[in-house]
């Protein structure tokens, strides 16, 4: 019996002692809830190897905590430039190129590089008359054998454009009607050049005012298809005389022909658009100051344009200081066909998306949207080696560099964002902006030839992330 008991007497222990642990009788302590380390940021990533391509991860950066990695600091209270946006130019070889394609795969093609849910695009450039992207060179008043002049401009006509380019820029506002517009011309009229010709020479003074009439025409036309053109460019490249077409033009030869022609007549016609100076490589910054320098002109002109086939990016600060009420753009770069994905990634987001914004332009355009596998077409003399953002053969299209390079900034970067303070870093250059509905972007790329970590501080969620060597990131924090 007194076994019985004493076993009794375990076995209530091990029950009481069960009962206890598993939560029956008197309480015990629990473990606290996990914590969630990551955050709400999401990010676009693409890698340098191309095994990733503007690929969207969600929730996967996990939330900051104290470490020894560089640290992004973004301060949304110091804002500099609001942006207009980002874009290509549509060359009339591109337009030829979407407009040739089935009616389906234009509107999908079409909708996936302009619905603002998609990549966005905002901002477009296009040539006065034929850039050397089109068929061949022509201008809006060729005139007909024999005849020298046209005063007048009677043989004014757009109609080359309302073949492929007008109908794709109608199919682009129907699906983002507040798309900007800027319009660069390669050259004037032959009739009105020295060399007489499509190549080189210069506007002669005599055909000034008549020049200034055509930009009007041109304006006013393309209003009339219902296009606005927010901006033109006085001349594309006026230092690179060589290509087909082209036309040389000083900054003196520009002054005068902004402030005594071009600037009054729009005043005289309330032409809205406004005047941009230069448009050509960042190695001559004297040209468009001297031209602001010009108190006559420079009552007409909104600002200066860039390329940056010559010179440094952080030459354009330069411009900002010496004339700060007056607005920069980044108007032109191309990708090489033959130059790897890798090093194109990385040099054009470090110069163009991340440069160039960082010193003051509101926006950056590639060169140019679309060619074909040829790389077709071209004028005779005019660029054989330029690769589109897409190359669309028929109804096939593939995404080249150019494209990832822009969707990076244009997706995320509306129109109306503002650039903000973050520091700078050769390792991981980046640029931040906060949108109109009050978002914060950061784009970073990872300059090294090592995968890197590293914090954004600063912002609601501050974040850990990593990069591997030569890939770009789009954080966004809603």
């Amino acid at each position: 019996m007194k076994i019985y008991f004493q076993i009794l007497f375990l076995s209530s222990l091990i029950i009481n002692c069960s009962s206890t642990d598993s939560g029956i009788g008197d309480p015990v302590e629990t473990k606290p809830p996990v914590e969630n380390n990551y955050s709400n940021v999401d990010y676009y990533l693409t890698k340098a190897d191309q095994s990733e391509l503007f690929q969207l991860h969600e929730n996967s950066l996990l939330k900051y905590s104290s470490n020894i990695n560089f640290s992004i600091q973004v301060n949304s209270n110091i804002t500099y430039q609001e942006m207009d946006g980002f874009g290509f130019a549509l060359t009339g070889g591109s337009a030829l190129h979407i407009n040739n394609m089935g009616t389906s795969q234009r509107a999908e093609l079409l909708n996936e590089l302009f619905d603002t849910k998609r990549a966005g695009i905002s901002y477009l450039r296009i040539s006065v008359g034929a850039s050397d992207l089109d068929i061949e060179p022509f201008s809006y008043d060729d005139l007909p054998i024999g005849q020298t002049e046209d005063l007048n401009l009677n043989h004014f006509s757009i109609a080359k454009d309302q073949e492929h380019l007008i109908p794709i820029l109608k199919e682009i506002l129907a699906i983002n009607p507040n798309i900007k517009i800027l319009s660069s011309p390669w050259s004037a009229p032959s009739w009105m050049k020295t060399s007489n010709s499509t190549i080189g020479g210069s506007l002669m003074p005599e055909y000034y005012s008549v020049y200034a009439n055509y930009f009007v025409k041109y304006i006013k036309a393309y209003e009339a298809e219902g296009i606005p053109i927010d901006a033109i460019t006085v001349q594309n490249e006026p230092h690179h005389d060589s290509n087909n077409p082209s036309m040389r033009m000083e900054a003196n030869e520009m002054a005068n022909f902004v402030k005594n022609h071009l600037g009054p007549v729009f005043v005289a016609e309330n032409i809205q658009t406004k005047i941009i100076v230069w448009d050509h490589n960042a190695d001559n910054v004297d040209y468009p100051i001297s031209i602001f320098n010009d108190a006559d002109a420079n009552k007409y002109i909104d600002g200066s344009a860039f390329h940056l086939y010559g010179g440094t990016i952080d030459n354009l600060n330069t411009v900002h200081n010496a004339h700060p009420n007056k607005n920069l753009y980044f108007t032109e770069q191309w990708v090489g066909v033959n130059s790897d994905f890798d090093d194109n990634l990385k040099w054009h987001t470090r110069e163009l998306i991340i440069g160039a914004t960082r010193n003051w332009c509101k926006n950056v355009l590639e060169w140019n949207l679309v060619s074909n596998s040829q790389l077709k077409p071209h004028t005779p003399g005019g660029c054989t080696q330029c690769l589109g953002g897409l190359t669309i053969d028929g109804n096939t299209e593939k995404k080249n560099v150019g494209y990832y390079i822009i969707a990076h900034a244009s997706k995320f970067v509306r129109p109306g964002s503002k650039r903000i303070a973050s520091n700078y870093s050769t390792d991981l250059p980046n640029v931040a902006f906060k949108t109109p509905t009050g978002q914060i972007v950061v784009i970073v790329l990872n300059n090294t030839s090592v995968d890197i970590s590293f914090n954004i501080l600063g912002t609601d969620e501050q974040i850990t992330a990593s990069l591997s060597s030569g890939a770009v990131a789009t954080y966004v924090w809603d």
